[in-house]
């Protein structure tokens, strides 16, 4: 550790950040918009998570309070490599993992946490316990596993980052029932956080010089202000908040006048999808359902969900229905053929959506 006269700065740019941390876990616990928090399925389930992994910068306060101690320092710059990486992709695969199918992913992610907090732990006690635990060579070594685990916790995070980036590719081909299941616009903006993080997260590490940290400091404490902005609620469910009226008028209708609106939007779906064909279009959309429909796209999204198992689903049953028998009444066709034919753009998708079907039953 290498100490310059800007030892008063070392603390004030540690404080900084772990105010912004302090921050971020107040504003995430106390707010949510009215609408979302009224209707409870839009609170998205990494509120509570974000949370939890934002007070846990806390441990870092003796640095704060003392930056001249090595244990202090020693946590420190090992803190950002070492969870950052953990954090990053537990919080993609658990926001995203929502919609698919967040319980594959707990495992692998409760096991990573593991190994992030044994390599964490001894660093918080000798920092916090007065006189320190890691001494000379133990320190060393410790430095070591610190390495090796933060190279293990990046894997992790580029295993998530892949997996958004197929979820987001799976959104553009319009394999969601309802495009807004799947907060694309959100994934663009940070699915390639563990990138822009990665060159502060190991300067501190690296350089061993405070004087740098405290640049990563005040950058890390800003970039928590912009995830801050960015995770809000309303920005991320925009749709949702302005149907907030039509849904109120929803809650507000029951019985038979709300089962003969199901019926006639049913009714609806099955003969512009089924009767007139749309689902040999390609490019069908939830859009197009909705335009042959008395009812606004809510109401519609609702039924499709309820009665045929959702959208995408749906209309990849007729699908595939139409490309066995069209492999019957043509048995010398091609497969990509048949697949064209049957309203896929290409085998790979008729391949695809057989695949998703088959492990939903």
């Amino acid at each position: 550790m290498m100490c310059t006269d800007n030892f008063y700065w070392y603390g004030v740019s540690a404080a900084a950040y772990l105010v912004t941390c302090w921050v971020f876990a107040g504003v995430r616990w106390f707010h949510t918009c009215r609408a979302p928090k009224e209707r409870h399925s839009y609170i998205w389930p990494d509120r509570k998570m974000q949370v939890f992994f934002y007070l846990l910068g806390t441990c870092l306060l003796p640095y704060v309070l003392n930056p001249g101690s090595e244990s202090a320092w020693m946590l420190w710059k090992s803190y950002f490599p070492c969870t950052y990486y953990f954090y990053c992709g537990a919080l993609l695969f658990c926001f995203f993992g929502s919609v698919k199918q967040w319980n594959r992913w707990k495992r692998v992610s409760a096991i990573a946490g593991a190994i992030t907090m044994v390599a964490m732990v001894p660093l918080v006690l000798d920092a916090w316990i007065p006189g320190g635990m890691l001494k000379g060579s133990c320190a060393k070594i410790w430095g070591s596993v610190i390495v090796a685990v933060s190279i293990l916790m990046m894997g992790y995070a580029v295993m998530a980052m892949v997996q958004i980036w197929k979820w987001m590719k799976e959104t553009r081909d319009q394999n969601y029932s309802n495009p807004e299941d799947f907060p694309a616009d959100y994934a663009h903006r940070v699915w390639l956080a563990p990138v822009l993080l990665t060159p502060w997260l190991w300067v501190g590490f690296i350089t061993d010089s405070p004087d740098v940290m405290i640049v990563a400091n005040l950058v890390l404490a800003v970039l928590n202000i912009i995830l801050l902005i960015n995770v809000m609620p309303a920005w991320r469910r925009v749709v949702i908040l302005s149907l907030s009226e039509e849904d109120e008028e929803h809650d507000e209708e029951h019985g038979e006048l709300v089962e003969e609106r199901t019926r006639k939007i049913a009714e609806e779906i099955v003969q512009f999808v089924e009767k007139d064909k749309g689902y040999m279009d390609a490019h069908l959309k939830l859009e197009h359902v909705v335009e042959h429909c008395s009812y606004g796209r809510s109401y519609v999204s609702g039924v499709l969900s309820d009665r045929f198992g959702g959208f995408s689903d749906y209309v990849n049953k007729l699908r595939l229905k139409q490309y066995d028998a069209y492999m019957k009444e043509n048995p010398l066709a091609t497969t990509e053929a048949a697949a064209e034919a049957s309203g896929f753009t290409s085998y790979l998708a008729y391949h695809r959506a057989k695949e998703r079907l088959e492990k939903k039953k």
